[in-house]
């Protein structure tokens, strides 16, 4: 069947560098049943509100409510751990530390716990409590591998010893996957030391054939170039990046700097901004790994030692946005600084979270003051018609996709979605023609995507014609997505319509089994049924089809088919 994909949207944080172990995930930890039934049998509500919330990821309200139950009852561990993970989660970091020394204290050996003291070590300059704190550092895997990484950034915040600093960074050059990290810190710390070949020598090898390059390295290095007098050559680093890179105009906006803006800022220019890059490395590759809430202690703790590293808070509020607390991620989205380079994306990513707690009005105006106020770029008019289109406003979502492409200066690749989505709303608009010319552009552009290969497949087979062309899209996008039961449903009314029925009734049993509650692949099955004979399981499928509420056009149909069947020529079409 016709089936939109997901929203493909651009706020979409670059893998940044290397892999590697991510940190357990110690806010869920099981917890001894006895241990529980003692907390509840005093503090039952406070507990098991913050429980609640904490397994919500309401970190907000976990920390609160575990704060509260630890103050009735300060010697338990398991508060008094879930209290302190839960407030750096939300990001409460001067709250936390408190907490983190209670636990130190107790030597309850915390990995989160210690790596927060240490980072306040930093923070408050004191390199040499950093230092001891983190030879005393207990963390394994991933954050293990970064003790050599942030003692290098503290040996530079200690005595400025860049020989020393990078010599400590060596130890992890010749490890499996972490070339590009030394190479890419080892230019850093050179370029804050005003060590400017050595710092280009390292950038050069970060960039260079060896590795691939991050948008990270070219960053850094395109500032170093600018910084240098070599604006040509950092004009060039960008280009082939973003030429080689899908990004998000945030991303485009970073290393693309205006004519004539003051001179380019070194991308670290202190130890503590080093260790702050090395955590969100760390938060990067976690969330990678599926590691959400490690992955946003890690960005939370990059913002504390960084509060201006707006790279590290796009990615913390997309991390909370993944872990459905949109509020939360709106309001961290709303702290980018209006001079940042991501000021721009980040008001995107507040109107697409808008759309998704139903402020669509909200998220529609704001949208179009963006597209005002930026007469070139396209992407908040894209942002536009997928709202209005999923608000079923086809006409007013094609103007806006009209205009969104008007600013496109060529159409390539990367552009398939837009044509994609406006197509969708030119043939729910009833203007087929047009949207045909988009589906068939998109797959110029882009020739085995399936969501468009079964779009208009399916829309040929409804409208009875070429059959045969139809079958052969949706069979190879069948091959490309084996287990969505649109495109499978698809697959088997084409067959459907060229009176193949059995075929089509097992791949419609398997669309069904994929999508169990579509009112109109249940409907679609029970046109198969009848047609090979077996006229109590049609039934069946239909009355299943009335009770998912399908379109209100296709009920009277339905009910038609419930009272008299289908008539043996129903169902089939011949190929044009």
């Amino acid at each position: 069947m016709g089936h939109t994909s997901p929203k493909i949207i651009s706020v979409a944080l670059l893998a940044l560098i290397a892999t590697g172990a991510c940190a357990p995930d110690e806010g869920g930890a099981a917890v001894d049943k006895a241990q529980i039934t003692q907390i509840a049998a005093s503090q039952s509500g406070n507990f098991l509100a913050g429980r609640y919330a904490q397994k919500n990821n309401d970190f907000r309200s976990a920390a609160a409510f575990l704060g509260w139950a630890l103050e009735k009852n300060p010697d338990n561990k398991f508060l008094l751990q879930n209290a302190f993970l839960s407030r750096v989660a939300d990001g409460a970091i001067k709250e936390a530390i408190p907490l983190a020394r209670e636990i130190n204290k107790r030597q309850l050996r915390t990995p989160t716990a210690e790596l927060i003291l240490l980072v306040d070590a930093v923070a408050r300059e004191a390199y040499s409590d950093a230092n001891r704190l983190l030879g005393d550092f207990s963390g394994q895997g991933l954050v293990g591998y970064m003790k050599s990484m942030m003692g290098a950034w503290i040996k530079m915040g200690q005595a400025s010893d860049i020989k020393g600093a990078i010599q400590m960074l060596s130890l992890m050059k010749d490890l499996p996957n972490f070339g590009l990290l030394y190479q890419f810190h080892a230019a850093l710390m050179a370029d804050v030391a005003g060590m400017t070949e050595k710092a280009s020598g390292h950038f050069k090898l970060a960039s260079g054939k060896v590795f691939q390059p991050t948008f990270r390295v070219v960053q850094g290095f395109g500032l170093h170039l600018e910084r240098t007098g070599k604006k040509a050559q950092a004009k060039t680093l960008y280009d082939n990046y973003l030429s080689e890179n899908r990004v998000s105009v945030g991303f485009d906006l970073a290393l693309r700097r205006p004519d004539g803006e003051e001179r380019a800022p070194m991308l670290v220019s202190t130890a503590a901004e080093g260790v702050a890059e090395v955590l969100f490395y760390l938060a990067s590759v976690a969330l990678r790994r599926d590691s959400q809430r490690d992955a946003l202690v890690f960005g939370q703790l990059a913002l504390y030692l960084r509060p201006d590293f707006d790279l590290a808070r796009m990615l913390v509020a997309g991390i909370l946005e993944g872990m459905g607390r949109t509020e939360n991620a709106i309001a961290v989205y709303r702290a980018v600084d209006k001079r940042s380079a991501f000021f721009w994306s980040a008001r995107l990513a507040v109107a697409d979270n808008l759309e998704a707690l139903d402020r669509d009005d909200e998220a529609i105006r704001l949208l179009r003051g963006l597209a005002k106020e930026d007469t070139v770029r396209a992407e908040p008019l894209v942002s536009l018609g997928d709202i209005l289109r999923s608000n079923k406003r086809f006409k007013e979502s094609v103007f806006a996709y009209d205009r969104a492409i008007a600013r496109l200066p060529d159409l390539n690749k990367n552009h398939w979605a837009i044509l994609y989505s406006r197509g969708i709303s030119l043939e729910r608009s009833k203007q087929w023609k047009r949207a045909e010319l988009d589906f068939k552009h998109a797959l110029e552009l882009e020739p085995n995507q399936p969501y468009v290969l079964n779009y208009l497949g399916y829309s040929w087979v409804d409208q009875g014609i070429n059959l045969y062309r139809a079958r052969k899209m949706i069979e190879r996008a069948v091959e490309l997505r084996p287990t969505d039961g649109y495109i499978v449903d698809s697959l088997g009314w084409v067959l459907f319509r060229m009176r193949d029925f059995k075929a089509a009734v097992h791949q419609l049993e398997r669309a069904v089994e994929l999508r169990p509650n579509d009112p109109t692949i249940n409907d679609h099955l029970g046109d198969a049924y009848w047609q090979v004979g077996r006229y109590i399981e049609a039934r069946f499928q239909w009355k299943r089809a009335l009770a998912l509420k399908p379109e209100e056009d296709r009920v009277p149909i339905i009910e038609t088919k419930l009272l008299h069947g289908l008539k043996a020529e129903d169902g089939g079409e011949k190929d044009s």
